[in-house]
């Protein structure tokens, strides 16, 4: 219940709404309960006229006016009962996703290495949709089960004792074993949302690559997955199916057994002339309605259930401790002239050892750093550290001589236009996805920024200019048309720390050199960092910063470096090698 009572607190906001909503509930509820007592009036005036005893019609029209305006007033508060209750529950719900959503972005980045993020959307959904299914049911069904069950079996004990003994003990009976079929359900709902996630996250995967698996002929595989999750899911359903119905039946035998001693009472008595037509029919008439307050608490112990299981992982996400704090407050003005310092900087993966170590390393305000190193050598971790996606394991990282850990994550990155090597788009509008960085950025704007990223010649090709669609994650661009587009988002962002991460590495040669001279007017009088394993890329840097299994192992200008031995010389030989042969095999040396 802990998760149920959670829900409550989060819904204190509407606190006032749900009050007014039982309160409606209670009013209605009131109302049917009177209906079947006017109804019993009646047939009491028709049982005196028929027995030609002084009667009033009048009297009877009376009761039968009033029974229609209880009716009628009845499905009135009903249906404001139920658009509040919709309006409410909808607002809860924004409240849920938004509270859901804000924990996200304040995450640490590990977290989003190891999850699949179809699978904390579909846990998201679970969770929205068992929360506002439970919160539905609860002012639709509690209040008014309650207030009609205390009411019929006071009632009836005014009428019949041993009736009202007789109905109040059916609930127990009803609800523990609704209790026990609701636990056991629960249990194997636990094990179906773990194969739930896991496939519907695959799925999720595989439409975002869906050229890798068509060009390697994987469909068949994928659907074999896909297919032998769905045979675990449904195998675990049909054991839950079972037995929900195994104990429905046993507790629906329950109650039709005890309902049927109950009307043998009851006809009994009318038959002996204990009980009179009218007061029979008005107790036929409040058993009738004693079944939709214990289906009522039957159905609420199911939706306790479903809710509790179906937010596990939500209201775990939201325990998860944040890395960062995500606030609407104005972010203060960068500086003018950054410049970056790690010491003793140390960074490890939980489990997997160091990746970084000992790092002191120093990067001057204007000047240009190339970051080189074999793959995993840890240049794409140094860059995350510096945009404060990760935390230092050891050691502190300085923004003109202010430690990160004092700084908030937002001035840092205030600084920083990065450019990444995988093609970090939406699938919206080249407008949108240039303007991302810069609120406000008018068509002036973007167009001139696509012109100095070499890209505005394709992007005006288009149907609709730079509001064309490109699809999700840039599907209907090329590799080198992505990678341009995210370019243009730097330049127009106009930041004074631009990081580059292998950002013309989907370039054509002509491109390239189209963009490199577009970044080298953009790099002036700013910080830049770039990662590149194309030494084209990079012969114009400052300092060449060489990274070798996690340790700066040189740190130099591009001249010292290539005189002497190293990684730099090493790499830098093998690309020259290649050229060369390259350039022999087609006779151009």
């Amino acid at each position: 219940m802990n998760n149920i009572f959670k829900v409550i607190k989060f819904a204190r906001p509407y606190w006032s709404s749900l009050l007014l909503i039982s309160l409606l509930i209670i009013l209605t509820t009131i109302l049917d309960l009177f209906s079947p007592y006017v109804l019993k009036l009646i047939i009491d005036q028709v049982e005196i006229g028929v027995t030609k005893q002084s009667v009033s019609l009048n009297v009877l029209y009376f009761l039968i006016g009033l029974m229609f305006a209880i009716n009628v007033l009845s499905a009135l508060f009903e249906a404001l009962n139920q658009r509040l209750g919709d309006f409410t529950t909808a607002r809860i719900g924004k409240y849920l996703i938004e509270k859901f959503y804000r924990k996200i972005f304040g995450l640490p980045q590990h977290y989003f290495d190891t999850n699949l993020s179809g699978k904390i959307v579909n846990q998201l959904n679970r969770g929205i949709l068992s929360l506002e299914d439970f919160l539905g049911a609860s002012t639709n069904f509690i209040v008014p089960s309650l207030i009609r069950t205390v009411f019929i079996i006071v009632v009836l004990s005014f009428y019949n004792v041993t009736i009202a003994l007789l109905t109040f003990l059916i609930f127990p009976f009803y609800l523990y074993v609704s209790h026990i079929a609701t636990k056991k359900w629960g249990t194997f709902q636990e094990k179906k949302n773990v194969i739930d996630d896991s496939f519907k996250g695959r799925i999720q995967e595989v439409i975002a690559n869906i050229k890798l698996v068509k060009s390697s002929n994987s469909q068949q595989k994928e659907l074999n997955f896909t297919s032998s999750n769905l045979e675990k899911s449904v195998a675990i359903y049909d054991k839950q199916s079972v037995i929900y119905h195994i104990y429905n039946f046993l507790r629906n035998f329950g109650l039709e057994t005890g309902m049927i001693l109950i009307a043998l009472i009851v006809f009994r008595e009318s038959f002996l002339g204990l009980m009179s037509i009218g007061e029979m029919v008005l107790i036929l008439q409040y058993l009738n309605q004693i079944r939709r307050p214990l289906f009522a608490m039957s159905f609420i112990i199911e939706r306790i259930k479903q809710a509790e299981t179906g937010s596990k992982e939500y209201f775990d996400i939201l325990a998860l401790e944040s890395a960062e704090e995500v606030t609407d407050k104005k972010v203060q003005a960068p500086f003018r002239f950054p410049e970056l310092r790690f010491d003793n900087v140390t960074f490890e993966y939980p489990g997997d050892g160091k990746v970084l170590k000992n790092l002191n390393i120093e990067f001057k305000k204007g000047e240009t750093v190339a970051l080189v190193g074999h793959s995993g050598a840890g240049k794409t971790t140094l860059v995350s550290l510096i945009c404060k996606l990760y935390e230092p394991t050891a050691g502190t990282i300085y923004l003109n001589n202010k430690s990160y850990k004092e700084l908030d994550h937002a001035f840092i990155r205030s600084h920083i236009s990065l450019v990444f090597q995988e093609n970090e788009l939406f699938s919206t509008t080249v407008y949108e996805n240039v303007a991302y960085s810069k609120d406000g950025a008018s068509e002036e704007d973007v167009i001139s920024a696509l012109k100095q990223a070499n890209a505005y010649e394709f992007v005006s090709e288009f149907k609709n200019g730079i509001y064309e669609q490109i699809g999700e994650r840039g599907v209907r661009l090329s590799g080198g048309q992505k990678q341009r587009l995210q370019i243009a988002r730097a330049i127009l962002a106009n930041l004074p720390i631009l990081i580059l991460d292998e950002a013309t590495s989907s370039l054509d040669a002509k491109s390239e050199k189209l963009v490199q001279d577009a970044l080298t007017k953009l790099m002036k009088n700013r910080l830049t960092i770039i990662i590149a394993h194309r030494f084209s890329t990079i012969q114009n840097a400052d300092k060449i910063l060489v990274i070798n299994k996690g340790e700066v192992v040189d740190y130099a200008t591009p001249q010292e470096l290539s005189r002497k031995s190293g990684v730099y010389s090493e790499l830098l030989r093998y690309q020259i090698e290649g050229n060369q042969k390259l350039l022999n095999q087609y006779e151009l040396s």
